[in-house]
């Protein structure tokens, strides 16, 4: 069966409350099984806590008060989004991502990150909620980076999807862009074996496929993370990945970062190019799920809403990202809401 008519599958599920699908023969069960326990002792973790790097971002564009006042970016997702792994708050994705939105906006940027290590997609309503309920501002664009903990916890992605789909719509509804890092290719992790690499690739890549088809549907942007976003991975796994061979490094994370922020800013109409097609990058007007399927395969591509069940699928051009000197005080240190008993990551 294609990926794109699996993601279909999937996204058709999530869509109409479906099951999930059987991708495993019963007598695979236990090599994989013996391989999954493997990949957990060699991975582990024992990482701190990520630094937080919430505040005011691009100060040198004007304070809070001055008109229009600052662009609003929040960041959701798991240990990923949270920026795990890094030890200073200017390393971690959310405040590369505000650092870069100013400085093409020519505009400050307050950033609320309230991404949690660990996270599935079942936590994203209260996440989503953490943002809406309350008296502050509705962001003014979410980027959310979730998935990975979904496929090696087994959730079925019908269910996976379908609380993606639900919390995009929340956000939409409250009038938030949305930008989503799809689930990369976790069969790039260095102690992953097969047949567990395949069967990771495989099952990320479906998955990764299917969420982009769900937020399309809700008028979001996607940007696959595939093998964890291009050749750089691949020919320097020891830089960019950190010391638990699983989340990326500081060099990982601006790598990841440098792809998310041309759609980030493309969302808000900042970015310098249009959303015009440019044949020469590749660039191609497809079928939803044909081009969530392209995209899945191809880190770093943009998929957007055409128009009907047509979707844009774009290859923008990266820029370094400014390195902020140090990050922000903390807006505010977490409440009780903010801080849930923490899952592994």
């Amino acid at each position: 069966m294609s990926r794109a008519r699996t993601a279909r599958r999937i996204a058709a599920g999530a869509a109409y409350g479906g099951g999930g699908l059987g991708l495993l023969g019963v007598a695979t069960v236990g090599v994989v099984l013996a391989e999954v326990q493997l990949a957990k002792r060699t991975v582990g973790t024992g990482l701190s806590d990520p630094p937080r790097a919430d505040g005011l971002y691009g100060t040198e564009f004007g304070g809070p008060e001055l008109s229009p006042g600052p662009l609003r970016l929040a960041m959701l997702g798991d240990s990923t989004a949270a920026g795990l792994g890094v030890r200073r708050a200017r390393q971690t994705p959310a405040a590369l991502l505000a650092s870069g939105l100013s400085a093409v906006a020519e505009r400050p940027v307050e950033l609320r990150n309230v991404a949690l290590s660990g996270a599935m997609s079942d936590d994203l309503d209260r996440q989503v909620s953490l943002l809406l309920d309350g008296d502050r501002p509705v962001p003014d664009v979410c980027v959310i980076m979730i998935g990975a903990n979904d496929v090696t916890r087994r959730m079925p992605p019908t269910q996976s999807v379908r609380l993606l789909t639900a919390a995009v719509r929340r956000l939409r509804l409250a009038g938030s862009e949305v930008v989503v890092g799809t689930c990369p290719d976790l069969g790039t992790i260095e102690p992953v074996y097969q047949p567990l690499r395949w069967l990771a690739r495989r099952l990320s890549r479906q998955l990764a496929a299917a969420q982009t088809i769900g937020v399309v549907a809700q008028g979001g942007r996607t940007v696959s993370m595939g093998d964890l976003l291009g050749p750089e991975f691949a020919a320097n796994p020891r830089e960019m990945f950190g010391p638990d061979s699983y989340h990326p490094s500081a060099e990982g994370y601006a790598t990841a970062a440098m792809a998310v922020l041309p759609t980030l800013c493309a969302a808000l109409g900042v970015w310098p190019e249009s959303d015009r097609l440019d044949v020469s990058r590749d660039e191609d007007m497809l079928p939803v799920a044909k081009a969530a399927s392209a995209a899945a395969g191809q880190a770093g591509t943009e998929v957007t809403a055409a128009r009907g069940p047509w979707a844009l699928l774009k290859h923008r051009r990266r820029r370094r990202l400014p390195a902020p000197e140090s990050a922000p005080e903390p807006i505010a240190e977490p409440g009780p809401a903010d801080t849930p008993e923490p899952r592994p990551a």
